[in-house]
C-alpha cells in the first residue's frame, strides 16, 4: 500500500492514515482486451472523527459524491489526453466519469451492471476495493489503449466531524488541492502489470 498524504495548509485528521494501491490484471485475454484494473484503499485511525455513513444496500449512481468523504481513483492512458475519474462514498454511492480533456465535461461511463465494490469496515479500519475491466470502461472510444500504460492517481476527499474537508493524494502538484491535475498521475502501470 502506497501512503497518501494530505494537502498542506488545510487541517485534516491527526489520527489518520490513509493509502491505497492499483493493480492491472490480465491483458488481452477474450472480453478483456485492455485487462482489469484493481483499486483498493485504506484508512486507519480514529474513524469516529471521520464522516462515514453506513453503507446502505441500495448502492446508487450519484454526482457531487466528493463534497463530503469520498474515496476516488484517476486514471489514463499514457499519451491519450482523455482520463477517468471514479468516486465511491461511504454511503455505497458511486459514479465513474469520462473527461475528454483537463477538467472537461464528466461523461457518466455506462457500465453492463452496477459496479462491484467492497467495502471492509472495523472499528479502526475502513477498506474498499474494486476492480474494472478497462475494456468495457474505456467502451470503443479508445482504440489501440490495450498495450498503452496506465497512469493513475489514487486520491481521497476526507470530512472530519466539524472540521471539514481535507484532501489526500499519492501526489499534490499544484498550488490548489486538484485530483485532476494529469502530472499528478504519478503511479505507473504496464499492460502486464
Amino acid at each position: 500500500m502506497l501512503a497518501l498524504e494530505p494537502f498542506g495548509g488545510l487541517p485534516h485528521p491527526p489520527d489518520l492514515t490513509v493509502s491505497g494501491q492499483a493493480r492491472r490484471l490480465g491483458g488481452r485475454q477474450a472480453g478483456h482486451q485492455a485487462g482489469r484494473l484493481e483499486l483498493v484503499w485504506r484508512l486507519t485511525g480514529d474513524l469516529d472523527a471521520l464522516v462515514l455513513p453506513d453503507a446502505s444496500q441500495s448502492r446508487r449512481r450519484c454526482d457531487g459524491l466528493w463534497q463530503t468523504t469520498c474515496l476516488e481513483a484517476f486514471w489514463g492512458f499514457a499519451g491519450q489526453q482523455a482520463y477517468w475519474e471514479l468516486n465511491l462514498a461511504p454511503s455505497g454511492d458511486w459514479n465513474l466519469y469520462r473527461l475528454s480533456h483537463y477538467r472537461g465535461p464528466l461523461v457518466p461511463v455506462a457500465l453492463a451492471a452496477a459496479l462491484p465494490w467492497q467495502v471492509r469496515r472495523t472499528a479502526g479500519e475502513w477498506e474498499v476495493a474494486v476492480e474494472l475491466d478497462l475494456s468495457e470502461v474505456a467502451g470503443g472510444d479508445e482504440p489501440g489503449v490495450a498495450g498503452l500504460p496506465l497512469e493513475i492517481s489514487l486520491t481521497a476527499v476526507i470530512d472530519q466531524v466539524g472540521q471539514g474537508v481535507s484532501y489526500w493524494a499519492l501526489a499534490h502538484t499544484g498550488a490548489e488541492p486538484d485530483f485532476h491535475r494529469r502530472d499528478s498521475f504519478r503511479l505507473g502501470l504496464s499492460a502486464g502489470a
